[in-house]
């Protein structure tokens, strides 16, 4: 008998969201014993976005889902997979409660928490669903407010972490065809995961310089490792995608991959660390102001709290106009 023939994942649709309130560095050094040239030079940010009462993580990541629906150009999607460090609640998940906003009443939902890492391992769970043919399209949405984790007084992690949402569609495609996710590389090592750690009711602590090596070292070698499995020389790769975690692990595992700065996608100077959200978002703003263009060849990779990494490729698709894409969130 014949094989079956084979399938994939292929991004068909993206979409962000942001809070509406901003906090600069000016901001935080009236508040904290630091400045703004400190916080600029050991992290690149500048501004970040931050939600106030009354939004949840559950808003950010509706209004993400709704406009990448509208960017693929669809209103039903068979799978919603949230990566979230911040749930509105203990229990249940948060992704029901998306998929029930948005019409999708019968969809599979579920969260995934691998923290900054949380969208890679989303976007390989929903690529499963579908190359496996339980789902033939489905939402990844990453979407955090890790800014509500850190304590008032913490010069360590408040200037680090923003909020925000991102949001991708993907649907059953042919392998090789624009938009299709390439091969994905996941790890962890628990031994470590008291280098970035919010325990149960109490504020994120970090173990900043140890937390960098580790960050460097795994996400240069899971980058590596996806570009060689999609027999992708690293010369031809067109944009670094990694997690906005700091600019300086950005610049250092651009630097070891020998990715010129030109190739390197960032947003974390205005929107600081949004963890499951940076890709996505980086993705989605990159989309709309033209930094990323069809048949793009992106290396993705990202490091989290657990520990954990993880790493794909992805041929940028041909996208629909959507401008509301890059909009902040109308919630405060």
């Amino acid at each position: 008998m014949p094989e079956p023939a084979r399938c994939s994942a292929v991004v068909c649709g993206v979409g962000a969201s942001l809070p509406a309130h901003t906090v600069s560095n000016e901001d935080l050094a009236a508040q904290l014993d630091t400045s703004d040239t400190w916080i600029h030079q050991r992290t690149g940010i500048s501004h970040r976005h931050v939600t106030q009462p009354g939004t949840s993580t559950a808003d950010l990541a509706t209004q993400a889902a709704a406009r990448a629906l509208k960017s693929a150009g669809r209103r039903h999607v068979d799978a919603v997979v949230l990566a979230t460090a911040t749930p509105d609640d203990q229990l249940p998940a948060t992704a029901p409660a998306v998929a029930s906003r948005l019409g999708l009443h019968e969809a599979c939902a579920f969260d995934v928490a691998a923290v900054c890492t949380g969208f890679v391992y989303a976007l390989a769970t929903a690529t499963g669903l579908i190359t496996a043919g339980t789902a033939h399209s489905a939402l990844v949405i990453g979407a955090d407010r890790l800014s509500h984790l850190c304590a008032c007084d913490d010069r360590t992690t408040r200037p680090l972490f923003g909020d925000g949402a991102g949001a991708l569609v993907l649907r059953r495609g042919t392998p090789g065809e624009p938009g299709s996710t390439g091969p994905f590389i996941l790890g962890s090592d628990g031994e470590h995961a008291g280098l970035l750690r919010a325990p149960h009711g109490g504020h994120l602590r970090m173990q900043g310089p140890e937390l960098f090596r580790h960050a460097v070292t795994r996400m240069s070698t899971a980058a590596q490792a996806a570009a060689r499995a999609a027999g992708w020389p690293l010369q031809d790769i067109d944009h670094l995608v990694p997690h906005q975690a700091n600019a300086r692990i950005t610049n250092a595992v651009s630097d070891r991959l020998h990715i010129p700065p030109h190739a390197r996608l960032s947003n974390i100077a205005d929107r600081g660390n949004t963890s499951a959200a940076s890709i996505p978002l980086l993705l989605s703003e990159a989309s709309a102001d033209g930094r990323l263009q069809a048949g793009h060849r992106l290396l993705i990779c990202a490091f989290g709290a657990g520990l954990t990494w993880g790493a794909t490729t992805l041929t940028w698709p041909a996208l629909p106009a959507h401008p509301e894409r890059s909009q902040p969130c109308t919630t405060t």
